[in-house]
């Protein structure tokens, strides 16, 4: 599946998208991100205070605890404002 940053979540992970294979393990939006803290500094870091990343399924806004599975893209990014 393919993953994309945005924002700050980008700038802390240090790329703008990258394609995965989670273990079969990974189940949620949730386990998705505690799986993508344990490979590495840089996530821990996007990731440090998940309550604040919103998450989108293949462009639909989902919660923490959304299945992944037969997902093509999943989206984090800061939540936004209008203006």
């Amino acid at each position: 599946m393919k993953v994309l940053y945005f924002a700050w979540v980008r700038e802390r992970v240090g790329k703008a998208e990258e394609t995965i294979d989670p273990p079969a393990s990974v189940r949620t939006v949730s386990d998705l991100v505690q799986w993508l803290v344990a490979r590495g500094e840089e996530y821990a870091n996007a990731f440090a205070s998940p309550r604040t990343i919103r998450a989108a399924i293949d462009h639909s806004h989902v919660k923490s605890d959304a299945a992944i599975a037969g997902a093509r893209e999943i989206a984090f990014f800061p939540p936004m404002t209008g203006g």
